[in-house]
């Protein structure tokens, strides 16, 4: 998703997960940066979220559902939405984001996430004040971007599956306790459960239902 102008407020830090390798010199450039993210934690600029950033986030999600289920159309023996995503462009999270999806995979059942190319949305990594985030120009089009001191101050596992919680249309609720995976940040950095909890499951397959 290379065209994207909007993102959704602010965020900071998490902690690498165990295996993680040290972090790279040089970062893959993501897209130019919109005005707005939707990230792990917005502790530092006191947000608390919006109703226009919830819209975008919406947006974002409907987009990759109706590319996936055009995809959908040649096989449509499937029973689940398959979601295709790229990490080509976050070399250094490439098992959080393995890990992330395999956590979404065995939470919900009618929508599941793949690697591999000509994918719904793509993963990136750098150096972002921000923190990581999901990022939407309002229309559909995104990406999720992993920040590498926030990874270095949260539970990274946790921090991927957060992000990748927006793409599958959940909102951020940062008061929510560490049981909760949207509440990102919020519980603090000895929070490290990258598990949604089963209201999030819940809503998650209510949203894939049928597409």
């Amino acid at each position: 998703m290379n065209r994207v102008s909007r993102t959704l407020s602010a965020a900071v830090g998490l902690v690498l997960a165990a295996g993680l390798a040290a972090l790279p010199t040089t970062a893959v450039a993501a897209p130019a940066p919109a005005p707005a993210v939707q990230g792990y934690t917005a502790t530092a600029a006191g947000y608390a979220g919006s109703a226009a950033e919830d819209a975008d986030n919406q947006a974002f999600y409907q987009a990759v559902m109706k590319s996936a289920l055009a995809k959908q159309a040649a096989t449509p023996y499937l029973k689940a939405v398959v979601v295709t995503y790229d990490a080509s462009s976050a070399p250094t999270f490439r098992n959080q984001i393995a890990q992330s999806a395999q956590i979404w995979n065995g939470s919900v059942a009618n929508v599941q996430l793949r690697s591999g190319t000509n994918a719904d949305f793509r993963y990136y990594e750098g150096n972002d004040s921000r923190g990581s985030y999901a990022s939407t120009n309002g229309h559909g089009q995104g990406y999720i971007f992993l920040d590498y001191a926030q990874n270095q101050q949260y539970n990274s596992t946790r921090v991927t599956a957060h992000e990748t919680g927006h793409v599958l249309g959940l909102p951020d609720h940062y008061s929510g306790p560490c049981s909760e995976l949207m509440s990102g940040g919020g519980p603090g950095t000895s929070c490290t459960n990258p598990y949604p909890n089963s209201t999030e499951r819940s809503r998650v397959n209510s949203l894939w239902l049928r597409g």
